[in-house]
C-alpha cells in the first residue's frame, strides 16, 4: 500500500483579500474554505493529524484548507507546504499546495489592450533580482494596482564548498527609488538559532548563505523578509521565503545493529522465514540517495549449498532458498549482508555491511536407537531397588534437550511388575531396576521386551527405527530365606489351672528354599512367666508350670509368647519368629473377700449401718451374686448382729440388739460366690462401736472410747495434756524474764561509741561483794586534786586529771609507730594493776584522761542482787587472759 496526497489547484481572483472566518466585513469578497487536502494511509486516515507551514492557513483534521487570519493575495501564486503524520507510527508525508490567483480584467474580464510583460517577470527571467511588492502607477488619472508576486522556494545544496559568503538571490522594493529602504530577514537561521546561517545586505537586498549547509541536520528554513524606511517604519509587507537543502549522498547505511541472530528449524521448506536485518540512511528517503538495497555477500559454512538463504533486496528478510538443513551436520550459519544505497548501484552508492549468525535449531529427526539388540543382568531374590541392567542407547538429536531424553517402557516379559526402567538424566541410559521382590522359586529368570522413545514426538515423515526394541534377560539366584510360621499370631484356647506338662499344640514353621535340604530348629524367644516349653524339633509346645488367668502376665485373658525358628543353612543361617496366644477360659478357683475389712457403728441402733460387699479375682459367671451369712458359732454374733440382704452384690450389717457397748469387735461373715462349684471364704470385719450425737456421728470422746479405753486411762490422758501445756508456758515466761535482764545490764557505756578501745563483755552478772562495797561515786569527775596529790609516786591512773598543768600533747606522726601504741598500752595497764582502788574487773577502764568540763552524773546505777559468798575458782578454767581476774578474786579468804 503506497500513502499519498491528492491536492489540487484552487483560483484566486487577482487581488483578492481573504478575511478569517468571523471577520463580519461584507463589502469585500470572504472565502475561508480553499480546498480539500486528502491523505490515503490504508487504513481510513484514523488518527491522521494535518499541520501547515504558513501561519496565514490553518488544516482541520478532515483536510480542509482554511484562513488564518486577513490576508491580502497580491501575486499570481501562493506555495504551501502541508505535512500529514500518523502519532501511532510516527510516520510523516509532506505535499506542497499552490494557490493560483487569476487576473481582473477593467471591461467584463478582458485583458486591456496593450498590456506589457511585467516588469518584474522580466527582472526574474533576466537576473537573480527579485521585486516581490506591488508597483504603483498612474494612468489617466486612475491608480492601478499590481499584483505581488509569490517567491519561488530557493534550492541551495548541501556540503557546497562556497567560497561563503555565497550570493543566493537579491530582494527589491520598487519604492527604493523614491526612499532609502533597509532590508532584514528572520526566522530560524537567520536571528534565531542556528544563527547567521543566512544573512542579507540592508542596503542591497543581497541575500547571502555562511557556510555549507547540511540536509540531514536541517532539511529547510522558512525565512520573512522585512522592508523598512530609514526610520524603522515598515514600508512593505514581510514575503516569505522558503529555502530547501538540497540532498547529497553523503551518508553511508548504517545497520542497527552489526550482529544479529536468528533460528531456523532443521528440515525447514524453502521459502520458510528466518529473520530481519534493517539499515537506516540518513540521506533523503524520497532520493536515490536514500534509497537502501540489501544482497548477502557471503555465506559460511557452504554446506550443502553455497546458496541456502537469500535477502528481499527492500525489506532486508532473510528466508530459506534450498533445502537440506541438518542440524546434525552444520548447527549454524553465518551470512555477511550488505546495504548500500543508490537504489543498490554498487558504483556510485555507498555500502555497510553486518553480520547475520543463524543457528539450525533441533527438532526430533533421530529417534533414539539401542547400541546392542540384548542385554543380561542377575538379581537376588527378595531384593527390590536393585539395579539389574543398564541399556545403553544413541540419539543424534540435541543432548538434553526433550528431542534426545529417552523414556523406557517395558511392553512385555513382566505381567507382575517387578520391574521397571528409569532413566538415568546424565548419560541417558536406561536403568532397569527391581521394584516388586522376585522369588526364585517361583521364577528362575525373565525375558524382558524394552521400547525406548523420545520425550517428544517424532517429527513427521519420521519412522521408528527398528533398533528401538532390545531383550533383557534376567536371572534370578537363589538366597536363603528364613523359616517362617504359616500361622503368625496363632492363637488357641484353653482352661486356666491346667496341670504341668499338658501338650497345648504344634507350633511349626515352614522353610521356604524348598530346593534346599535344611533343618528347622525351634527356641523360645519371649516366655515373660516361664509357663511353656517348646520341642526343638517338632515344635511342639507343652506347659512348663500351671497357667493362672488372675496372674500379672495376663491381659485381657490372653497370654503371649514368641519363639523362633532357625534353619541351618550357610552364609549365613536364617531365622523366623512367630507369636503364640494364648486364650486362658476362667474356672471358679478365687474365693470371694468381704469390703470393707473395717467400719463403725453406733452403740444405738437404727441409727446406721455397714454397706459390705465382695471382690472375687474371677470373672462371670464365677463371681456374684454373693451370699453374705453370719457363722453359727460363736453364737454372740447372730446374737448381737444382723444381715439384711440388698442386691447380688451388696448387703448391709447392723447391730441386732438395742444397745452394745462401745469397742471394737470382730465380726465374721461367710461370703459364698455364684461358681460352679461355688466356693465361700470366711471374712472378719473389724466393727468400731462408739456413741453418737443427734445426726449419728461418732463423737470424740466415743471414737477414743471404741478404741478399747477406759474413763480412768481417759481422764490420766487429759491430765498429762494438761501439765505439758503448763510446763510449755513457764518455760515461755522465764525465757522472757531472762531476755528482760539480759537487756538491763548493758554496758555503761557502748563499745561502739568508745573510739580509744573496745571492751569485750562477757555476759558475766555481777562481781560479788566486791562490787557491792565499791562506791561508783570514782567513776565520776573528780572535783579535787587531793586523792590524786596522795597517791604513791610513780603510780598514777591515766584517766585521772595530772597533777599540776596539763602538758601539751606533741603532734602525732601521720603513721604512728607501733611500738609507740604497745607502749601505750602497756602502762596504761600497768597503772591499772597497781591501782588498789581500781573498779571490778567488770567495770569500764578508762586508758587516757579526756580532759575537764564533763557535766555527766553517774553513769551505773548497777547493784548485785548476789547474797552471800562467791566461789571465783572457775576463773582458773578460762585461760591465760583472765589470770589476773582469778589471782584477785580466787587467791583465797579476804582478810
Amino acid at each position: 500500500c503506497i500513502k499519498y496526497f491528492k491536492n489540487g489547484l484552487q483560483l484566486l481572483p487577482w487581488g483578492t483579500e481573504i478575511k478569517h472566518k468571523s471577520t463580519p466585513e461584507r463589502s469585500k469578497k470572504q472565502l475561508n474554505h480553499f480546498l480539500d487536502v486528502k491523505f490515503n494511509n490504508c487504513a481510513g486516515n484514523k488518527g491522521v493529524r494535518y499541520e501547515t507551514n504558513s501561519l496565514d492557513f490553518k488544516v482541520r483534521g478532515d483536510g480542509t484548507l482554511l484562513a488564518a487570519q486577513h490576508l491580502q493575495v497580491p501575486s499570481k501564486q501562493l506555495i504551501l507546504l502541508v505535512t500529514a503524520w500518523d502519532p501511532q507510527t510516527l510516520g510523516t508525508w509532506e505535499a506542497m499546495v499552490r494557490l493560483l490567483v487569476a487576473e481582473k480584467s477593467q471591461h467584463s474580464g478582458h485583458k486591456p489592450k496593450g498590456r506589457k510583460a511585467v516588469p518584474g517577470e522580466l527582472v526574474q527571467q533576466q537576473s537573480d533580482t527579485l521585486l516581490p511588492w506591488r508597483q504603483h502607477q498612474s494612468a489617466n488619472g486612475l491608480r492601478r494596482q499590481k499584483r505581488d508576486w509569490v517567491i519561488p522556494p530557493i534550492n541551495v545544496p548541501e556540503n557546497s564548498r562556497g567560497p561563503f559568503p555565497q550570493q543566493l538571490v537579491r530582494i527589491r522594493s520598487d519604492k527604493d527609488k523614491e526612499i532609502h529602504i533597509r532590508y532584514s530577514i528572520t526566522g530560524v537561521g537567520a536571528d534565531q538559532p542556528p544563527m547567521e546561517v543566512f544573512n542579507i545586505d540592508p542596503v542591497s537586498g543581497r541575500m547571502y548563505v555562511t557556510r555549507p549547509m547540511d540536509r540531514e541536520e536541517r532539511a529547510s528554513y522558512h525565512l520573512r523578509a522585512h522592508a523598512v524606511d530609514m526610520n524603522g517604519n515598515k514600508v512593505e509587507n514581510p514575503i516569505d521565503l522558503y529555502i530547501y537543502v538540497i540532498d547529497m549522498n553523503d551518508n553511508r547505511p548504517e545497520f542497527i545493529n552489526q550482529v544479529y541472530n536468528g533460528s531456523v528449524d532443521e528440515g525447514s521448506k524453502p521459502g520458510t522465514y528466518v529473520m530481519t536485518v534493517t539499515a537506516n540512511d540518513a540521506d533523503d528517503g524520497t532520493t536515490a540517495n536514500g534509497m537502501v538495497r540489501y544482497r548477502i555477500v557471503t555465506q559460511t559454512p557452504q554446506s550443502p549449498s553455497q546458496n541456502m538463504f537469500t535477502i528481499n533486496s527492500e525489506t532486508g528478510d532473510i528466508v530459506t532458498v534450498a533445502a537440506g538443513l541438518d542440524r546434525e551436520k552444520v548447527q549454524q550459519y553465518i551470512v555477511i549482508v550488505q546495504a548500500t544505497d543508490m537504489e543498490g548501484n554498487l558504483n556510485y552508492g555507498l555500502s555497510n555491511t553486518a553480520t547475520a549468525i543463524i543457528t539450525v535449531t533441533d527438532v526430533n529427526d533421530n529417534p533414539p536407537e539401542f547400541t546392542t539388540s540384548t542385554y543380561s543382568g542377575e538379581v537376588p531374590e527378595n531384593r527390590v531397588e536393585v539395579v539389574v541392567a543398564n541399556l545403553t542407547v544413541m540419539d543424534r538429536d540435541q543432548p538434553h534437550s526433550p528431542n534426545w531424553n529417552a523414556i523406557y517402557r517395558i511392553i512385555s516379559g513382566d505381567p507382575s511388575g517387578h520391574f521397571t526402567v528409569r532413566t538415568d538424566p546424565v548419560t541417558n541410559e536406561g536403568m532397569v531396576t527391581v521394584v516388586k521382590a522376585v522369588d526364585y522359586e517361583m521364577n528362575r529368570a525373565f525375558m524382558l521386551t524394552v521400547m525406548v522413545s523420545n520425550q517428544a514426538p517424532l517429527a513427521s515423515g519420521i519412522q521408528m527405527s527398528f533398533q528401538s526394541t532390545a531383550g533383557v534377560t534376567i536371572s534370578v539366584t537363589d538366597v536363603n530365606e528364613a523359616p517362617y510360621f504359616p500361622t503368625n499370631h496363632k492363637l488357641i484356647r484353653l482352661e486356666e489351672g491346667v496341670p504341668t506338662g499338658t501338650v497345648l499344640t504344634t507350633f511349626s514353621a515352614v522353610d521356604p528354599d524348598r530346593f534346599m535340604q535344611q533343618a528347622v530348629r525351634y527356641s523360645k524367644l519371649s516366655d515373660p512367666a516361664n509357663w511353656l516349653n517348646i520341642n526343638a524339633t517338632n515344635g511342639q509346645i507343652t506347659t512348663a508350670a500351671v497357667l493362672d488367668r488372675e496372674s500379672d502376665y495376663i491381659k485381657n485373658n490372653v497370654y503371649e509368647a514368641t519363639f523362633l525358628a532357625a534353619d541351618n543353612g550357610e552364609n549365613p543361617p536364617a531365622s523366623g519368629t512367630g507369636t503364640l496366644q494364648i486364650y486362658l477360659i476362667d474356672i471358679n478357683d478365687n474365693a470371694p473377700e468381704l469390703l470393707p475389712k473395717e467400719a463403725q457403728i453406733c452403740e444405738k441402733p437404727n441409727l446406721n449401718v455397714i454397706n459390705i460387699t465382695a471382690a472375687d479375682a474371677d470373672i462371670d459367671p464365677n463371681v456374684g451374686p454373693f451370699v453374705f451369712e453370719l457363722p453359727s458359732v460363736p453364737s454372740a454374733v447372730r446374737k448381737n448382729w444382723t444381715i439384711t440382704r440388698l442386691n447380688g452384690d451388696y448387703a448391709q450389717l447392723s447391730l441386732r440388739i438395742m444397745y452394745l457397748e462401745a469397742g471394737v469387735y470382730d465380726v465374721p461373715i461367710i461370703v459364698t460366690d455364684s461358681g460352679n462349684p461355688p466356693l465361700y471364704n470366711t471374712s472378719v470385719i473389724k466393727v468400731k462401736v462408739c456413741p453418737c450425737d443427734e445426726n449419728g456421728d461418732c463423737t470424740t470422746i466415743g471414737a477414743v472410747a471404741a478404741a478399747g479405753l477406759g474413763t480412768g486411762a481417759i481422764i490420766a490422758i487429759l491430765i498429762c495434756i494438761i501439765i505439758l501445756l503448763t510446763m510449755v508456758l513457764l518455760f515461755v515466761v522465764w525465757m522472757k524474764r531472762r531476755e528482760k535482764e539480759r537487756h538491763t545490764k548493758q554496758l555503761l557505756i557502748d563499745p561502739e561509741d568508745d573510739v580509744r578501745d573496745n571492751i569485750l563483755k562477757y555476759d558475766e552478772e555481777g562481781g560479788g561483794e566486791e562490787d557491792q562495797d565499791y562506791d561508783l561515786s570514782q567513776l565520776q569527775q573528780p572535783e579535787t586534786m587531793d586523792h590524786v596529790l596522795n597517791k604513791t609516786p610513780g603510780v598514777r591512773r591515766v584517766d585521772e586529771r595530772p597533777i599540776g598543768a596539763e602538758p601539751q600533747y606533741p603532734i602525732r606522726p601521720v603513721i604512728p609507730h607501733p611500738g609507740d601504741i604497745g607502749d601505750f598500752i602497756n602502762e596504761g595497764l600497768r597503772a591499772a594493776d597497781n591501782d588498789p582502788t581500781a573498779p571490778p574487773y567488770d567495770s569500764l577502764l578508762v586508758f587516757d584522761y579526756e580532759g575537764s568540763g564533763s557535766t555527766a552524773g553517774s553513769v551505773s546505777s548497777l547493784n548485785s542482787s548476789s547474797s552471800g559468798d562467791q566461789d571465783y575458782d572457775y576463773l582458773n578454767d578460762w585461760g591465760p587472759r583472765f589470770k589476773k581476774l582469778a589471782d584477785m578474786y580466787g587467791g583465797g579468804e579476804e582478810d
